[in-house]
């Protein structure tokens, strides 16, 4: 996915997801912090990854999949499907 490297809201994404994960991290080694509160974080994370999902899949399909309505690529979109089994 070499045509992802011109996509800043992907990056920006990847960028906000390493300081949830930073958050989460300095929050374990709090003495006082609510496990309810870290629960929420890793939810709050867990959405994002989704959401950064949805959008590589959707990038994927623009670029490799559907490049040519006329010429469907077929081992690309195996190759997808297999790889959403995997995620799902």
């Amino acid at each position: 996915m070499a045509h992802l490297h011109h996509d800043k809201k992907i990056l920006n994404r990847v960028k906000r997801l390493q300081g949830q994960l930073n958050a989460v991290e300095k929050s374990l080694t709090l003495p006082d912090q609510s496990c309810i509160e870290v629960l929420q974080q890793v939810a709050a994370i867990k959405g994002a990854v989704n959401g950064l999902m949805n959008q590589l899949i959707e990038q994927h399909l623009k670029q490799h999949v559907f490049k040519d309505p006329e010429q469907v690529n077929d081992e690309e979109v195996q190759k997808f499907l297999t790889l959403l089994q995997r995620y799902l």
